[in-house]
């Protein structure tokens, strides 16, 4: 019963500090080393007789030390690679050139509210290219902005789609579905994408396109004369690409390669990390014989060193801290209190499912980042999904998409800040353009979800 307690307590605390802002890596790491130390003195070893370093107190320590490893081994340095390559197509101007393809036929579109499902879907599939939600948020303000506004698209609708455009996409370049398919026991992270997250996204995301439709149309027609948003040059700090229009291939070759090797040559063993360092090696090449400047080009690919850094920094110590607080909750024994206690619930799969995907989706309101949420619990599914007897794709899918959707409809997000600033507007009237859409989004997710895994 203390142990519970204990439990209950440190869970509060932490998600009450995310929920006002803390830093998330720090709140997790401390949460999981307080409940490692609780464990310790409730008499609970932290790590098995073989693994531990032999004094109790440096166990706990050892613990993330183990996770840090673990997390090298596996998803870690391919989140890494991913986000050095972005970085990289990004610098040399690939990301522009492949946002300047394919918004290039919206500008033959001139009805505005037409253009409303296209941009949004057109945005989504970006996302793959660009994964953090606010820069592409920026970008897309400085480059679509101008055509869609030529199209007579008022201010806040333009705001309002922009806002939603990176949320559930079915990449597996994505960091959260490569962590999601190792979690999950998935080999490859395309089996995961392809049979499981796309058949209940891409069906979300038509539903989202066409409630935009009707919910800007509406919004228009209620606000008609009291729109005074309008454009602050100063918040696009975007330079003009000078790339030629066939690198536009680089960013999605990784996507195209992987499925490629996926779909072609099941038997080979070629990962995401090898597919993207060839990517990046085309590029740099390319770049050199482009410019013609050794000496910059290869001052150029640093970029892609410190892209690496800056995922170290923003996911792969987050899921480690993340990890350290699910090795806490073990260690001292709620998880298998919690999985003996659903053992015999019926429907407790559909239980699990809201249950987890609504505290997500509070959190990540509150707190405006899901990636957090996302990372503490994505841990705690196949243990307590097996003991319950449920699949735990049914608990961890929702929940993944939840903490995405969620994120545009808080007004403290990153992306609802950067656009509501862009356009000389307040974040709730933002969030008053997004939450229709995304909530249509949330729901359509959990339904689809129940027909084909309950």
């Amino acid at each position: 019963m203390l142990e519970v307690i204990l439990s209950l307590v440190a869970l509060v605390v932490a998600g009450w500090a995310i929920a006002k802002n803390y830093d998330a890596k720090v709140v997790l790491f401390a949460t999981g080393l307080v409940l490692l130390f609780a464990a310790l003195a409730l008499g609970h070893p932290v790590l098995a007789e073989k693994a531990s370093s032999g004094l109790a107190w440096v166990d706990p320590f050892k613990v993330v030390k183990d996770l840090f490893v673990k997390q090298y081994s596996n998803a870690g340095l391919i989140i890494l690679t991913l986000f050095g390559f972005a970085a990289y197509m990004s610098h040399i101007g690939a990301n522009d050139k492949v946002i300047e393809v394919l918004s290039r036929p919206l500008a033959a579109v001139r009805s505005p509210y037409v253009l409303v499902p296209l941009v949004f879907w057109i945005g989504t599939i970006l996302s793959i290219i660009i994964p953090s939600a606010s820069s592409l948020a920026v970008i897309l303000m400085a480059t679509l902005y101008p055509v869609l506004r030529a199209a007579k698209m008022s201010p806040m609708t333009a705001a309002g789609v922009i806002a939603t455009t990176a949320t559930i996409v079915p990449t597996p370049l994505g960091g959260d579905n490569v962590v999601a398919a190792r979690v999950l026991g998935f080999e490859h992270v395309v089996d995961y994408v392809f049979y499981h997250h796309a058949p209940i996204t891409i069906p979300a995301i038509v539903v989202m396109g066409i409630v935009h439709y009707f919910w800007q149309k509406y919004m228009d027609k209620r606000d008609a004369g009291r729109q005074t948003a309008e454009i602050d040059e100063s918040k696009l700090a975007t330079k003009a690409a000078d790339a030629p229009a066939y690198y536009a291939i680089f960013p999605i070759l990784p996507l195209i390669l992987t499925i490629f090797f996926w779909a072609a040559f099941k038997s080979v063993k070629v990962g995401l990390v090898e597919i993207t360092i060839f990517s990046f090696a085309l590029a740099f090449v390319t770049e050199m014989i482009r410019k013609r400047d050794a000496k910059a080009t290869l001052k150029d690919a640093n970029l892609f060193f410190r892209g690496m850094g800056d995922g170290f920094s923003r996911v792969v110590v987050l899921i480690v801290a993340a990890s350290t607080m699910v090795a806490g909750l073990s260690s001292i024994g709620v998880i298998d209190m919690i999985s003996h206690s659903l053992s015999d619930v019926e429907n407790a799969g559909t239980g699990l499912m809201f249950a987890f995907s609504g505290i997500t989706a509070l959190i990540t309101f509150i707190s405006g980042s899901g990636n957090a949420v996302f990372y503490s619990f994505i841990e705690l599914i196949p243990q307590i999904a097996e003991k319950a007897g449920v699949d735990p794709i049914m608990v961890a899918l929702p929940m993944q998409c939840t903490s995405n959707l969620i994120r545009a409809a808080s007004p403290v997000a990153a992306v609802t800040i950067i656009v509501a600033a862009t356009v000389k507007a307040n974040p709730l009237e933002v969030v008053k353009r997004t939450s229709v859409p995304l909530l249509s989004g949330f729901v359509a997710v959990l339904v689809f979800s129940l027909v084909r895994y309950a």
